[in-house]
């Protein structure tokens, strides 16, 4: 799982985007400090925590045969198909130890997954899922801290909790899921 999440690290540019990050250190004073820690806060004022990847979420344009894929190649847990119409997705979820995959076809005309997939004939990573233990604090953290967000309020995700995406183009090119743990 180590080199599965390396990769999606390397092609989403995380890696790099850590790689060339400054970290404030006594010797470096005026550079940025950046926290990543799941069990404490960035900064003594924030009253929220970062929590673990709950799911990535890859768009396909055949649920069946990818449902069939994990299901049946790699005998994996896979739920049954749920539509989710305020979402516009149907969504099937990969069960495994310690996250899950996200399987997301299109649900009507205005899905934006099949925009997605116009653009990605053969699918792909379409966002990552993080969890923190208060949403609406994060939130206006990252409003505070200039990521845009993609809506004005919370909404119910697919997991019947409350969640916010984040705009790729503030978040080193990944769309990114927060969702309430």
């Amino acid at each position: 799982m180590q080199n599965v999440a390396r990769s999606l690290c390397r092609r989403s540019g995380i890696l790099k985007t850590l790689a060339s990050a400054q970290v404030q250190t006594p010797t470096n004073p005026r550079s940025q400090h950046l926290a990543f820690s799941p069990t404490r806060p960035s900064s003594s004022s924030a009253l929220w925590n970062l929590g673990i990847l709950n799911h990535t979420a890859i768009a396909v344009p055949d649920l069946q045969k990818s449902l069939a894929f994990y299901r049946d190649v790699l005998k994996a847990d896979v739920s049954e198909p749920e539509d989710l119409p305020d979402h516009g997705v149907t969504v099937v979820f990969v069960n495994l130890p310690n996250t899950k995959i996200e399987l997301l076809y299109p649900l009507g005309e205005n899905s934006p997954i099949a925009g997605f997939l116009q653009k990605n004939k053969d699918g792909g990573i379409h966002h990552i899922c993080i969890e923190v233990d208060d949403i609406e604090s994060a939130v206006k953290h990252v409003r505070e801290k200039g990521v845009r967000t993609l809506g004005e309020r919370t909404k119910i995700g697919a997991h019947g909790k409350p969640v916010m995406f984040l705009h790729p183009k503030d978040c080193g090119g990944v769309l990114t899921e927060l969702e309430q743990k």
